[in-house]
């Protein structure tokens, strides 16, 4: 099979698709060949980018808004690039190696996303700023909150489709936003891509660029604010840079206090740990208590454990698969990292192999000693939890840089110093787990906090 035979993800500049001479193959994870990407060089980029520049206003926030609402219906519902729906939804489960219902649950978050992006666009607008500064309020004086660039690259990751709700406010907020998708997933930003250009978005406010590796460095150069997706080591590049915001490893955690009973909490903790796959940065990777920490692992062990080996796309599959390849790196990794832990689920190794070059990546859990254990601070792409002791001498410190918590506690000055604690984004108090989430909500603060800045405008 040549390339001229796989399903085309083209890119898509201000003038339309581009398709390159020789795409490059994406495989699935049993290594067959799905689609041809077609990786736009360094020219291409720079001739986008000054194009993006040179093109006039972007359509009115009321018609960019009714866009992006008939965009997210499309996205959920119609024929895209040859697909529909179920299509699009199977393809992106075997070739990211996700659960084929967390795939259409990610579908319809992202259509609810832009059903409200009217709202959630604005909700991290100061209630004093108005955002038009032909505002009859203007008057003596007031806030107006306007952009703080023009141009938005996002750098975007593979590991779950609903990161692609994040952008759609840049969008809303009069951004022109430049699209690097993910080699691993292409299919959920050009899908998105493809509604949103259908319903009205014009290709002069929206581009498509999938590049190789080099050109990051480059598209983020060249655009006025860049959202870049990555680990540790993307956050040591980026992190120092006032023009891209990072968004890096999650290493979210659950605490639970004496004075609650764990057992009856069993299942936020399970859900915390495996719920979509435990695959995003809002899964917990740490698991906290005053109780014992090695009763408290068993039992979600034992819960885990019953969780079935089945290819991504099956209708009941809830574990992540990766190539046999990708998951005996995965397994070596944790194999060296967790020497001085006490395994808990796992010791068996966590790469099952389904026969078909594929692996299923089953859950692993350990126990450490002290609530300062390196293993705290690694996350993997599957469910893998660390368990440690904690006692309230420790305090917050082994809770803090931690994208979510949920605490299971009712003490309420521990449960205040959580909610100040500004290395914590989210905090779930109670029965919720680290990945639930709501659009509206902050994730790692609103987006709106980066792409928007308040200026004084008054008119004698």
């Amino acid at each position: 099979m040549t390339t001229q035979d796989l399903l085309p993800i083209d890119a898509v500049g201000v003038t339309g698709p581009y398709r390159t001479l020789r795409p490059s193959p994406l495989h699935d994870v049993t290594g067959q060949p799905v689609a041809a990407l077609s990786l736009v060089p360094t020219g291409y980029v720079n001739r986008t980018m000054t194009a993006l520049r040179a093109t006039g206003k972007v359509a009115p926030r009321v018609e960019r808004l009714a866009a992006i609402e008939r965009a997210g219906r499309m996205f959920a519902e119609d024929v895209l690039g040859g697909l529909g729906p179920a299509e699009y939804q199977h393809l992106v489960s075997r070739t990211a190696g996700l659960p084929l219902s967390t795939v259409v649950e990610s579908t319809h978050s992202i259509a609810f996303a832009a059903a409200g992006i009217g709202e959630f666009s604005t909700a991290g607008r100061p209630t004093t700023a108005v955002t038009d500064w032909q505002d009859s309020t203007i008057g003596e004086g007031r806030a107006l909150w306007c952009r703080r660039g023009e141009i938005l690259t996002v750098i975007a990751a593979g590991n779950h489709p609903s990161i692609h709700t994040l952008w759609l406010a840049a969008l809303a907020l009069g951004y022109r936003v430049v699209v690097r998708p993910s080699t691993r997933e292409p299919f959920t930003p050009q899908r998105l891509v493809a509604a949103l250009h259908a319903a009205g978005i014009e290709q002069r406010q929206l581009v498509f660029l999938p590049t190789t590796h080099a050109q990051v460095d480059q598209l983020t150069t060249l655009a006025d604010l860049a959202v870049v997706y990555g680990g540790d080591e993307v956050v040591r590049r980026y992190s120092a840079d006032p023009k891209v915001l990072v968004q890096g490893p999650g290493r979210s955690k659950v605490l639970v206090t004496s004075d609650v009973d764990w057992e009856k909490h069993l299942d936020v903790v399970v859900d915390s740990i495996a719920g979509h796959g435990g695959t995003a940065c809002i899964n917990a990777t740490a698991v906290l208590t005053e109780h014992d920490p090695a009763e408290l692992a068993d039992a979600v062990a034992q819960r885990l454990s019953l969780l079935r080996d089945l290819p991504p796309q099956h209708a009941e599959a809830t574990l992540p698969v990766d190539t046999e390849t990708g998951a005996a790196r995965l397994a070596a990794y944790l194999g060296q990292t967790a020497r001085d832990a006490r395994p808990i689920l796992g010791s068996d190794g966590v790469a099952t192999p389904l026969g078909d070059g594929s692996a299923v990546l089953r859950p692993a859990l350990h126990l450490l000693e002290h609530p300062r254990a390196r293993q705290l601070g690694t996350e993997l792409p599957f469910p893998c939890a660390w368990f440690a002791p904690w006692k309230p001498d420790d305090g917050t410190m082994p809770l803090r840089n931690s994208l979510v918590l949920t605490a299971l506690t009712e003490r309420e000055d521990l449960i205040g110093a959580l909610a100040e604690d500004p290395t914590i984004p989210n905090l779930h108090v109670g029965a919720r787990p680290t990945c639930w989430h709501r659009p509206g909500l902050p994730h790692d603060g609103f987006l709106s906090d980066f792409l928007m800045q308040a200026k004084a405008v008054s008119r004698a």
